[in-house]
């Protein structure tokens, strides 16, 4: 309690011995001491020391605990590394991974800080203190002495086993942040070059060029099959059926069209039999435009109403794209099938991808356009 000049009350054990500041006459001057500094101040009255049996129980049981945390934080890292992303399933497969050995290391980490504080930290009661805002020296010395008090009855530096394991498991969890920035994107230098090409320019294993296959089914297309007028399927790269990160640049959408129904905006040399293929992607914001009007062969993309005419070269003819959709290369191979005979000759998806291929064309060229 204190009087009505709000003094200060300090148990005697904790009166301070000196100015901060100033040399400290102990030996060694380490800021949380040694176990003989702080031998005889536990003796507070107030405070009750746990039993040495219980407080030697509960520094196993915590750092059974701590362990538990290094191999989980270490199991989140490894499992960022070994679980990649690419469909459904695995990325199902990469957050259950990731979110488990996450979770475990952030319980593991609270339940040994708990067993720590009830089963090894003394007891005590605390009384509230009514003192001046500016606190003089002897106050700031208070504080000072109250520190390498709590320092000794937390048992920090008796227990040196808590004290490294407790280290070992908040390591790994401060390197995950930094795992985690690899998510943010690609380097800028890498920007430009992601963006400009797709899986179609790249061929399969056999060096043949890639198939073109049904979306969902996976099934190769034969062009003789592929034969009725005003047609329409919806197309992925053979191989890449369930890549994500694949299908987000290179999804097609394949038109059957008579001969006389293609316009001069169409490259013909890029078409087999009629058969024209697009990009999906919408220029404008990369929504699908997969909605396809059959008697005036208009594409439409359903988020901004961006509309495209599929026999001229799919250029914009209503709504926010700025350009027309691109026109995948595509001949027949030996067995019929339709294949890719090379890469979109322009960036698909939104017109901001058009303006990092310029950039980097203008890197290539030295700076010149």
């Amino acid at each position: 309690m204190t009087d009505s000049n709000h003094d200060i009350e300090q148990p005697e054990g904790r009166v301070p011995k000196r100015v901060i500041g100033t040399p400290s006459p102990a030996a060694d001057t380490a800021l949380l001491g040694t176990e003989e500094q702080h031998a005889g101040d536990l003796d507070v009255p107030g405070v009750t020391l746990q039993n040495e049996a219980t407080a030697k129980k509960g520094e196993k049981i915590a750092a059974l605990c701590f362990t538990v945390a290094l191999i989980a934080g270490i199991g989140f890292i490894v499992s960022y590394v070994a679980f990649q992303v690419g469909d459904i399933d695995k990325t199902q497969v990469s957050n259950l991974a990731l979110g488990g050995a996450l979770t475990l290391a952030l319980l593991s980490l609270a339940a040994g800080i708990v067993v720590w504080v009830r089963m090894i930290m003394p007891k005590y009661n605390l009384v509230q203190e009514r003192h001046p805002m500016a606190s003089d020296g002897q106050a700031r010395e208070y504080v000072a002495e109250t520190f390498l008090q709590g320092a000794a009855e937390s048992g920090i530096t008796k227990r040196p086993l808590l004290r490294r394991t407790l280290l070992l498991a908040a390591a790994p969890l401060g390197l995950a942040p930094l795992v985690l920035l690899r998510d943010l994107g690609p380097s800028y230098a890498d920007f430009p070059k992601k963006l400009r090409h797709t899986v179609w320019g790249e061929k399969t294993k056999d060096g043949k060029h890639r198939k073109l296959v049904v979306e969902g089914t996976g099934a190769p297309i034969r062009a003789a099959d592929f034969n009725s007028p005003g047609g329409i399927l919806s197309v992925v790269p053979e191989g890449y059926e369930h890549d994500l990160n694949a299908l987000a640049k290179a999804t097609l959408i394949l038109i059957k069209f008579r001969p006389e129904e293609i316009k001069s905006g169409t490259n013909l040399n890029w078409t087999h039999d009629g058969i024209v293929a697009y990009s999906k992607i919408c220029t404008h914001v990369g929504c699908p435009a997969a909605l396809y009007e059959q008697t005036t062969h208009h594409i439409l993309c359903p988020c901004h109403q961006s509309t495209f005419d599929a026999a001229d070269g799919a250029k914009v003819i209503f709504g926010p794209a700025a350009r027309p959709l691109p026109q995948l290369p595509i001949a027949v191979d030996n067995e019929g099938y339709l294949v890719a005979t090379a890469d979109f000759a322009v960036p698909p998806g939104p017109s901001f991808w058009e303006r990092g291929d310029a950039e980097a064309e203008v890197r290539e060229n030295g700076g010149h356009a």
